[in-house]
């Protein structure tokens, strides 16, 4: 027993001092990431305080900081000022949300994948291109970031969503999951914070856990980023840097308003933020607001990729860079993978000049809106949230369920959706909701057919009992 007992006295976590060649603090860390993931500390769970633990290890406080700061940073817990540490609430959820296409017996409405119809017209593009005398140009080494052209194509493809940007100002990678990754390393280092939304794409929390940079939420009202506790939370937390998705926002599908664009774009000018705005989405709609970009110029990169307005094939984003970011980000994209594919980025810039990018982008909002309404209609009287050019929605549940057991009803029941557990930053609440893709399954009857299961589960709730 610890010099101090604690034999009757309350706590959620009782660590041991373990003999070994380790430092006390990496061995606590070892305990508490081992505990986590073994399911002895649950999600949620309130960690003792440090010097709590640390009396009753009869240890010194610093030890038990560095041992809570690796955990941390690992993304396996979290401080929230004034109320504790608690085990991350998504800690076990899995962020890799693509399927494999070999082994998924399901109909496919989780992970997020345009139609593939519209692809013709991309392999007719590289046909072509492959014909022609110069083509082994582009089968060999070309850094394009001087390519004038491409980079010419890339700003004229931009205005569609809105943002005029100096062509000077773009650089290129191997889409957008490339470019968070690029960003993050480049920018950001070990033991950096990054303000988000409470539920967030899971391609950043994956790299941000890869790179011990930690997320923290920021609270919303009504769908909107508060300004003011960006502004609280970038002073008590010390934030570097905010991801933002304004249009579409992955998962709860709703956009920023014009107002709240410009109070986040205030804030990161007056406290210097790194603004990441990601725009995957903002294309596929009709009549897109100003991106954050046009309001904070000199300290918003703002990423573009054409995988969901195009073809997911085309693994291309668009960067465009505050002059103050260009030349760190510019090393760092080369230093992870040295270039884009000159094939994919020469068929990208023909299908944008030649206006057979406007077709397939027109093509892939007629086919998003004619699901939007089918889904509205059979899940008529159901809170589902999303208009008709936004590719998947968010389906808050009725009483009596949790995403995580309706993510398993439907599985059980040959559906793939995602819960709300697995988008969940940190301690934030975790809504009882899940987000349905709208265009990954390929077959419109198959599509109908899932979301027909989908009411039948909603409509059996009742029948169920969930822990």
């Amino acid at each position: 027993m610890p010099i101090n007992s604690f034999e009757n006295y309350p706590m959620s976590w009782k660590p041991t001092i373990i003999k070994s060649n380790k430092a006390i603090y990496r061995d606590l860390a070892l305990q508490l990431e081992q505990d986590i993931k073994t399911g002895v500390l649950t999600p949620g769970t309130m960690l003792p305080p440090q010097r709590e633990i640390a009396d009753y290890l009869d240890i010194n406080l610093s030890t038990v900081t560095r041992a809570f700061k690796l955990c941390e940073q690992k993304g396996l817990i979290c401080g929230a000022i004034g109320r504790g540490t608690f085990v991350a609430s998504d800690v076990t959820n899995n962020a890799i949300l693509l399927c494999n296409s070999k082994q998924n017996q399901f109909i496919e409405m989780g992970a997020i994948m345009p139609s593939r119809e519209p692809n013709d017209y991309v392999i007719e593009a590289i046909q072509k291109l492959l014909k022609e005398p110069e083509a082994y140009n582009i089968l060999q080494y070309d850094l394009v970031e001087d390519n004038v052209m491409q980079k010419n194509a890339a700003a004229q493809w931009l205005k569609r969503a809105n943002f005029k940007v100096n062509p000077n100002n773009i650089l290129f990678a191997a889409g957008g999951q490339n470019a968070i990754a690029g960003i993050l390393a480049s920018l950001f280092q070990c033991g950096d914070k990054i303000g988000t939304s409470s539920l967030v794409y899971p391609g950043i929390k994956t790299v941000a856990n890869m790179l011990g940079i930690q997320l923290i939420p920021i609270p919303e009202v009504e769908g909107q980023l508060s300004a003011e506790a960006l502004r609280q939370i970038c002073k008590m937390e010390g934030l570097k840097g905010i991801y933002i998705i304004a249009d579409y926002h992955n998962p709860t599908t709703y956009s920023l308003s014009t107002e709240t664009r410009k109070q986040l774009a205030t804030i990161g000018k007056e406290l210097n933020l790194i603004i990441i705005e990601d725009a995957i989405n903002s294309l596929l709609k009709e009549n897109p607001l100003p991106p954050i970009a046009m309001y904070a110029p000199e300290n918003t990169i703002y990423i573009s990729s054409v995988s969901k307005t195009l073809s997911p094939g085309l693994r291309i984003a668009f960067i465009a860079v505050a002059k103050q970011y260009y030349k760190a980000l510019s090393v760092g994209l080369y230093n992870i993978n040295i270039m884009v594919s000159p094939l994919l980025i020469e068929a990208t810039v023909r299908l944008i000049n030649s206006k057979l990018a406007d077709e397939i982008l027109d093509q892939r909002r007629k086919q998003t809106n004619k699901r939007n309404q089918l889904i509205n209609k059979i899940l008529k009287g159901y809170s589902i949230l999303g208009d008709e050019f936004c590719n998947f929605r968010w389906l808050v549940l009725p009483d009596g369920f949790t995403g995580k057991t309706f993510e398993l009803c439907a599985r059980n029941a040959g559906v793939q959706i995602y819960s709300a557990e697995r988008f969940v930053v940190g301690n934030s609440k975790i809504p009882c909701a899940v987000r349905i893709a709208i265009t990954a399954t390929n077959n419109d009857d198959e599509f109908e057919k899932g979301i027909h299961i989908l009411k039948e589960i909603l409509e059996s709730e009742t029948e169920f009992t969930y822990f």
